[in-house]
């Protein structure tokens, strides 16, 4: 069976997405699409992933809570858990680790926490979108202290991408996967960075609007009789393993 998915998507918390980016809309769009597994990683927070899943469940699509950390060096890094609680865990952790500055939703946009129906609960006061004070190995180490897993993020990007930042993919370091956003890259990277050939590439949308959520695209394949409750770690657990997508 073909598992279509989308594992960089962001909901009106962060402040640069538009607000009707509720974790319902998301998913039922999501759905529309042909998706079969999404993730939401809203910028440095956690704090939607609840209603988020709440949606995946309403829909029957598996879902992963997880975030787009911004690194002291101004990398953005796709962290992914495979239960809440753990995200939970670890988005109070790191609340120690962001800038505390006021958002200015009037230049910068709001960041609305929702309930399970996509009603607007309260902003967050503070802004989102600073980088945090850990180094990227660092955010690395706690990431795996909370059970999760984490890569670059579109890394073919000027703007917060690994290569753009460090001049390179550092070989040492031994990340799970990589993430593109545009897949025609992969051949090329893959070749630039040989000790990246065996990774996961995962092409993702990094949606902050309704429009920017693709259709069905990339995909892997999975057990047909494989129930849609254990979708989602499944995915999980493959990429912590290396699983070629």
């Amino acid at each position: 069976m073909k598992l279509y998915y989308d594992l960089h998507t962001h909901s009106c918390l962060s402040p640069c997405a538009d607000d009707d980016m509720t974790p319902p809309h998301i998913v039922g769009m999501g759905y529309l699409n042909g998706l079969g597994l999404m993730a939401l990683t809203d910028h440095n927070s956690c704090a939607n992933c609840a209603p988020f899943l709440a949606a995946c469940e309403r829909y029957r699509m598996a879902g992963l809570p997880g975030m787009e950390l911004t690194t002291a060096e101004e990398i953005h890094l796709l962290c992914l858990f495979s239960c809440l609680q753990d995200a939970l865990v670890f988005d109070d952790t790191l609340s120690s680790h962001r800038m505390q500055l006021k958002n200015k939703p009037e230049i910068f946009g709001k960041q609305l926490i929702c309930d399970d129906d996509g009603h607007i609960l309260r902003e967050e006061e503070n802004l989102l979108i600073y980088a945090t004070d850990l180094m990227l190995e660092d955010a690395l180490d706690l990431v795996h202290a909370h059970n999760g897993i984490a890569y670059p993020a579109h890394i073919d990007r000027e703007a917060n991408g690994i290569e753009a930042i460090l001049g390179t993919i550092p070989p040492q370091i031994p990340f799970p996967a990589m993430e593109l956003h545009d897949g025609e890259k992969e051949a090329a990277y893959r070749e630039k960075y040989p000790h990246t050939a065996a990774l996961p590439y995962l092409v993702c949308s990094d949606a902050h609007t309704l429009g920017e959520l693709r259709e069905i695209n990339k995909h892997v394949e999975i057990p047909d009789d494989t129930p849609y409750e254990n979708v989602a770690r499944l995915f999980f657990e493959k990429i912590k393993k290396g699983w070629i997508v």
